[in-house]
């Protein structure tokens, strides 16, 4: 184990384990919220653009944080998602383009956010919703609501219709709707707290409050720390089984030359038996 090559092995297995234990120190540094939330925070209605900006994502602590933004609707822009479940019921929500004033974005580019205005039980309502809304879309609206995350498309089942959409997509959305030319887009979505075209308003209960351990984190910081101590254990059963195997060569090699020895002496034996008769 002292030979140069397992030596030099040993020096590649420290450096393998050294970057095994920072990649584990780094999962546990963000293993544990220094900063939390403050309880409630997701409670406090404020302005769209000091919680998200277009085109980024939303971070995870302000999911579900209730916001205030002012704009009107794009006329002929609303839409229909289903499976959507409200107190446990499976329904459809209405949503539309909302798009922003100047002032509420801080910035002259055209912005839009997709808005659900409404939910309903019955397709056929849903649908008489969104006639209604494409022809009178509401004008100058102040609105609250809680900004969620982009759902992400998805592919319609089986046997649905293609344009079905189950999933509350800005990206999806985006691609329906009209005047689209150099505008800006959120990425999340808001869930109106106030309906619209005769809906329900939607069901939307503050998020859960997160812990200040992320636990999954943790659990990876170990896995790390196991991998470091493998490291080792790898150079430990490798180079054991190296001085084994010489050890077993020259125990093969120390019985071969007694084997070679003990013939000669039986031949000695035997060639001066007939001298003595």
């Amino acid at each position: 184990m002292l030979r140069p090559w397992w030596l030099g092995m040993l020096a590649f297995a420290l450096l393998v384990a050294a970057v095994f234990a920072w990649l584990g120190q780094w999962q546990l540094s963000r293993a544990v919220d220094t900063s939390p939330p403050p309880p409630g925070q997701t409670e406090q209605v404020r302005p769209l653009a000091d919680v998200a900006q277009p085109g980024e994502y939303l971070p995870e602590p302000l999911v579900g944080q209730r916001v205030e933004v002012s704009g009107s609707f794009v006329a002929e822009d609303f839409d229909i998602v289903s499976s959507r479940f409200d107190r446990g019921e499976e329904g459809y929500w209405v949503t539309g383009q909302l798009r922003l004033d100047a002032d509420a974005v801080g910035s002259g580019d055209p912005t839009s956010l997709a808005v659900a205005v409404g939910w309903t039980a019955d397709r056929d309502e849903a649908e008489r919703a969104v006639e209604t809304l494409d022809a009178e879309p509401p004008q100058a609206v102040e609105l609250t609501g809680r900004i969620i995350s982009d759902e992400g498309p998805a592919l319609p089942g089986r046997g649905a219709e293609p344009q079905e959409m189950t999933r509350m997509s800005p990206a999806a959305l985006l691609s329906r709707w009209h005047d689209v030319e150099g505008l800006d887009v959120y990425r999340g979505y808001l869930t109106s707290a106030e309906a619209f075209g005769g809906l329900t308003a939607i069901h939307s209960p503050a998020p859960d409050e997160r812990s200040n351990v992320n636990w999954l984190n943790i659990f990876y910081a170990v896995e790390w720390a196991v991998f470091a101590g493998f490291a080792f254990y790898m150079w430990y059963r490798l180079a054991k089984d190296a001085w084994e195997k010489e050890l077993e060569d020259l125990e093969d090699a120390d019985s071969d030359d007694e084997g070679a020895d003990e013939p000669a002496v039986d031949v000695a034996a035997g060639s001066a038996s007939p001298g003595r008769d």
